[in-house]
């Protein structure tokens, strides 16, 4: 496994080898830091299991970077930036190695907003210098940051982009992922001034209606970058005003991926690490996201989707549709299921289409046959489901492997 590199026309990432790489993240937090080393290995096979590809990890796990490891070492001697702790750092170093075993990409936190008095536009070169030259070996991370998404915070953030290039000679992507949201492109120039960002990175929380508009507005900002949607609302999470189900994690991911991003999961019990943390690794949302990673990398060409609104002849606020670059196949999802009309002359070349809709929970193909891709057309879910996710291409519809990377 090498480093992950942004493909030449800036929608998605590649690897080592220069072929498409899918992003799943999932928000591990803490697992530098709080999960005994003895427990990682089950972690990481899980999420591999189930199509994960990227962990977002802190280096310093949740907190201001004064809170010890579970053997009791702090990141930094004194708290001091300057002075790391090697033991603490050998830890880390041990998390990654068995990451990379596991065939997982670490998206790595170098710093967060609450580091702000003790990492500053005065250190923050020589911190991210010094991280980068311990790890800038390991293949297989991604270096980010959590700033505030506010002016005040551009120098310190910049400052640590230069540490980390000086320190590993531009070998690892570089983002930042705002906490709390919005998105990197609100307060860092989406222009070549930033020639250092490699991908655009968004955090709603809890305003999962923003996610569309989020992700659409990055995803048409020049020059093109990948556009990450890193951190919404956590599976079985009740702090936002509303119980986050499978179908809210469903929903996120899916309006994401069809707005032309790429998505991260959370579930509340796998970065908070609570005695009772190992039942988070079967929930359901986590298992379903394995469906939508299937049915994307069975088609050909996925990695270049084309988000296309101009599909759904009766816009609403609920379908979302995306095609292949060349037309020949298109995706509709539907959050609450019931019907939604279909412009198929927007399809290319025109002829007939085969269609079935998915059902996201399961898996579960129901084929619709064949129609003209000459007229608008009507396609109604099945009743039963949540939501629905339909699926148009030339060749028979059906799930197959063909595409699989």
């Amino acid at each position: 496994m090498g480093p992950l590199r942004v493909s030449a026309n800036g929608r998605y990432f590649t690897d080592e080898l220069g072929s498409p790489f899918f992003w799943l993240g999932d928000t591990q937090w803490q697992l530098c830091r709080d999960l005994p080393l003895e427990d990682v290995p089950e972690v990481l096979d899980d999420r591999r299991r189930r199509g994960f590809s990227v962990l977002q990890v802190m280096l310093t796990g949740v907190g201001d970077g004064t809170q010890p490891n579970v053997a009791g070492y702090r990141p930094w001697l004194g708290d001091d930036p300057a002075t790391p702790d090697e033991r603490y750092l050998e830890h880390v170093e041990a998390v990654l190695e068995l990451a990379r075993e596991s065939g997982l990409v670490i998206a790595l936190g170098v710093y967060h907003q609450l580091h702000e008095s003790r990492i500053t536009v005065a250190n923050a070169r020589a911190h991210a210098r010094s991280l980068a030259i311990r790890f800038g070996e390991v293949p297989h991370l991604v270096w980010s940051m959590y700033p505030r998404a506010e002016a005040r915070f551009v120098p310190v953030v910049r400052e640590l982009a230069a540490g980390l290039q000086e320190g590993d000679g531009g070998r690892h992507p570089i983002t930042v992922h705002p906490d709390p949201s919005p998105a990197s492109s609100s307060f860092l120039s989406p222009n070549e001034a930033e020639g250092w960002l490699a991908f655009h990175s968004i955090q709603t929380w809890a305003d999962t209606h923003l996610i569309v508009p989020m992700v659409m507005h990055d995803y048409q900002l020049q020059p093109a970058r990948p556009v990450v949607m890193a951190e919404g609302a956590y599976e079985a999470g009740q702090e936002y005003g509303f119980e986050v189900t499978p179908l809210w994690v469903r929903w996120q991911a899916y309006w994401t991926v069809l707005a032309g991003g790429h998505h991260s999961y959370g579930h509340n019990d796998l970065w908070r690490l609570p005695p009772h943390w190992r039942e988070a690794l079967k929930a359901p949302g986590a298992a379903q996201l394995t469906i939508l990673r299937q049915v994307l990398t069975e088609r050909r060409e996925w990695w270049n989707l084309v988000p296309d609104q101009s599909l759904i002849a009766a816009p609403t606020d609920l379908p979302i549709a995306a095609r292949s670059q060349a037309g020949d196949w298109a995706l509709v999802y539907l959050a609450a299921g019931g019907a939604v009309s279909l412009n198929l002359d927007r399809l290319s070349p025109p002829g007939t289409l085969s269609a079935c809709w998915i059902d996201p929970v399961t898996g579960e193909a129901v084929t619709m046959g064949s129609v003209s891709g000459a007229r608008v057309e009507e396609f109604r879910a099945p009743d039963a489901w949540e939501d629905a996710l339909l699926l148009l291409e030339r060749a028979p519809c059906s799930r197959r492997p063909e595409g699989r990377v």
